[in-house]
């Protein structure tokens, strides 16, 4: 089968290799256009171009498909089949009609759950414990369309939204390769309407942790933001980022820590306030349990951990955590 290829992180150029690994004809890739980007903010390819140009593919970036000029290239490729992997582009309608056999797309959730941007994320956010590649027919909705396949992944304790991605884009890679096998002679599915969750699109306020949450709430906010856009809170006024952080259940094992600061009735730490803050150890206390920081980084410096952190600076008694 002739094949497009729309997609542009590195989530997608795992499955682009994936393909011409396994000897499907890439008459042509489409990714966003080179944009700024690290510290220096050199203007840099995306990692399907970079992993286009590696094999030879000829490349087209158009900053938008809406119009008949831009979709020219496409028409002109006669393909059978797209393939669509976090592109980043709106698709109109005549292009989804360009191929004879359609669009195919691989989403990261076990659809329809966390149907959107961010299903990674949401899903660690969220306790599931597992999520997986959905295989599907594209349509005009936001990730509605029929499926052909799922790959069930379990999600670890330990998974970051890093993590997870890493592993997901692997088994995505391998799920389209198994399903261009069988396409189209693969039975679509229709998505159950009444299942249907949205993974809305991230944002760096809603990455500020709030200190009145369980501690196990505030320990998947921690891995699902990891790398972006970064779990953060506020001490003495400064931003104060989260890299790793681990829950520890039960508020009553806080009430004797002999690290004094403002207690509930019940004799336990206010939310926010530190538990324990000494050698190696920096305990907050939260609406249930208390958090365990790891790893953390300072506005303006490196990640460091914890007692790197607390060698620089003291924590004292009636510290808040959020301020």
């Amino acid at each position: 089968m002739r094949i497009i290829f729309a997609g542009t992180p590195p989530f997608a150029a795992a499955a682009l290799n994936a393909l011409v690994d396994a000897g499907h004809d890439i008459v042509l890739v489409l990714t966003q256009p080179d944009r700024p980007a690290g510290r220096g903010m050199k203007v840099t390819p995306s990692a399907v171009k970079q992993a286009a140009l590696a094999h030879h593919l000829p490349v087209y970036q158009p900053t938008s498909l809406k119009t008949p000029e831009a979709q020219a290239g496409l028409v002109a490729v006669d393909a059978d089949v797209m393939v669509v992997a976090a592109y980043g582009l709106i698709l109109p309608q005549a292009v989804l009609d360009l191929p004879r056999l359609g669009c195919l797309n691989i989403h990261a959730s076990l659809l329809p759950r966390w149907r959107g941007a961010a299903p990674i994320q949401r899903a660690i956010l969220a306790g599931d414990a597992e999520t997986g590649i959905t295989i599907m027919q594209m349509d005009a909705g936001l990730d509605t369309g029929a499926m052909l396949s799922k790959t069930v992944v379990p999600i670890r304790d330990t998974d970051t939204a890093a993590s997870l991605h890493d592993t997901l884009a692997l088994a995505g890679a391998r799920a389209i390769v198994a399903a261009l096998a069988n396409y189209p002679a693969l039975g679509p599915q229709a998505q159950d309407e009444s299942q249907a969750t949205y993974a809305a699109k991230l944002s760096k306020e809603e990455a500020q942790l709030d200190w009145r949450q369980p501690a196990e709430a505030l320990a998947r906010a921690v891995r699902a933001y990891n790398p972006v856009p970064g779990a953060w809170t506020l001490l003495d006024g400064a931003p104060l980022k989260i890299w790793s952080a681990q829950a520890i259940a039960g508020a009553g094992a806080l009430k004797d820590t002999g690290f004094d600061g403002p207690k509930s009735a019940e004799g336990s730490h206010e939310p926010g306030t530190p538990v324990l803050a000494e050698a190696d150890r920096l305990v907050v206390a939260c609406g249930e349990g208390a958090l365990a920081l790891h790893e953390v980084q300072p506005a303006g410096s490196k990640r460091m951990s914890a007692m790197a952190f607390l060698t620089g600076r003291t924590v004292p008694p009636g510290t808040r955590f959020g301020r």
